[in-house]
């Protein structure tokens, strides 16, 4: 069988997975959030360092991601009821309220080429998916590098402006209200 290829702007890979989300462990789907900007965040493992620092980081910017029509869903080879242990023993971790999804089989990492065969594990993988479910953008990190909320904020935003202005585009370290380029004339201002 033919693993599914990562391409920007093509189709994300589907999946369907169990979840713990409010307190309960039900069933996702990719396709759940048509219609709507997903960030799928793959991690490591629970119960361990950087890991809770990321999650923490998104919950205290979920609001926000909220506002933008964006799921953030989390990723780990966890199951649903490790995800619930871990939520019900840590401060940092109840704070989420963006479903946490399980991975236990390895099989969505390896859609999403995250999975470390050796270690059953996932790296540090982060995908916007724009509500068509078509991929935007993605990095991979050394699981010992952790991930800025912040900095994911900043690239959703211009992913969404992009797309709502087809023929502008946004320069390094872009943020809403500062200059945009339109490709083959110069600098077109603040929009």
């Amino acid at each position: 069988m033919e693993e599914p290829k990562l391409i920007i702007n093509q189709l994300a890979p589907k999946f369907s997975a169990e979840s713990f989300h409010n307190g309960e462990i039900k069933k996702v789907n990719l396709a759940d959030y048509h219609g709507r900007w997903v960030v799928l965040v793959f991690y490591p493992a629970d119960f361990t360092f950087i890991c809770p620092t990321e999650l923490g980081s998104l919950a205290d910017n979920y609001e926000e991601f909220k506002r933008l029509n964006t799921e953030i869903l989390s990723i780990s080879t966890d199951t649903a009821f490790v995800h619930k242990a871990w939520w019900d023993s840590s401060e940092t971790i109840k704070k989420i309220q963006y479903p946490m999804l399980a991975d236990p089989t390895g099989n969505i990492c390896r859609a999403y080429k995250t999975y470390i065969q050796e270690e059953g594990l996932s790296l540090r993988g982060t995908f916007i998916i724009d509500p068509e479910g078509n991929l935007k953008a993605w990095e991979l990190h050394d699981n010992s590098i952790g991930r800025s909320s912040v900095e994911l904020l900043r690239k959703l935003k211009a992913a969404q402006f992009v797309k709502e202005h087809g023929d502008k585009v946004c320069p390094a370290n872009w943020e809403p209200g500062k200059d945009v380029l339109t490709p083959g004339l110069e600098l077109v201002g603040k929009i």
